[in-house]
């Protein structure tokens, strides 16, 4: 069997498939029909893909958790009304920027908690609250914050399961013992952002 090749007959043009994702994004967003929107963008830590839903930002994932695989399984969990949505979540990557480069030491941003429930996310929700920009804290310590002093290891799987790293600032959270510990895009990773956060 013969594969043919249209693109020969038939030349696409990179501005029109441009124009065509931009109406199909303004078309879909106006219908309601735009469940999760998605870009990537580069950041210290690497390109992070952003995907939000009319609620807020929902996922921020790393380059090592493959991204496509990331949205298939958005598209499982929450909605397959998945697209690349990059108006969505430029006020979200501008103030991402701006924390990179310095200017910006809290983030004013809408979440989406779905991914989150229970004791897990009452951790994250402290973290948020209560852990500022350049400070740290133990697994312990915020254990005792969210109210269940003994757990400590159920901390270390909120924070590593966190599926709104950076701006959710799991990253502040360290060992008992000033080791960085674990984290969803590496303990280098992680140390770039305890590195940035303390150098201001």
């Amino acid at each position: 069997m013969t594969t043919l090749d249209f693109t020969k007959h038939f030349p696409v043009d990179e501005d029109d498939l441009q124009r065509l994702h931009a109406r199909l994004e303004r078309d879909a967003q106006a219908g309601g029909l735009l469940d999760i929107g998605y870009r990537t963008v580069d950041s210290g830590v690497g390109p992070l893909l952003l995907a939000a839903t009319p609620l807020g930002l929902l996922r921020v994932a790393f380059a090592t958790e493959g991204h496509d695989t990331v949205l298939q399984n958005l598209a499982a969990r929450i909605s397959p009304r998945v697209l690349e949505a990059p108006r969505r979540l430029d006020a979200i990557a501008r103030q991402l920027d701006e924390y990179f480069t310095g200017r910006r030491h809290s983030f004013d941003v809408a979440l989406d908690w779905s991914l989150s429930h229970g004791f897990r996310r009452t951790v994250l929700e402290h973290l948020n609250a209560d852990i500022g920009y350049g400070a740290i804290a133990s697994y312990a310590a915020v254990a005792r914050l969210s109210g269940s002093p003994k757990a400590v290891r159920a901390v270390g799987t909120a924070c590593a399961t966190n599926p709104i790293p950076i701006f959710v600032p799991c990253h502040r959270v360290i060992r008992s013992d000033g080791t960085v510990g674990a984290y969803r895009g590496g303990p280098a990773a992680k140390r770039v952002l305890l590195d940035l956060e303390r150098d201001r």
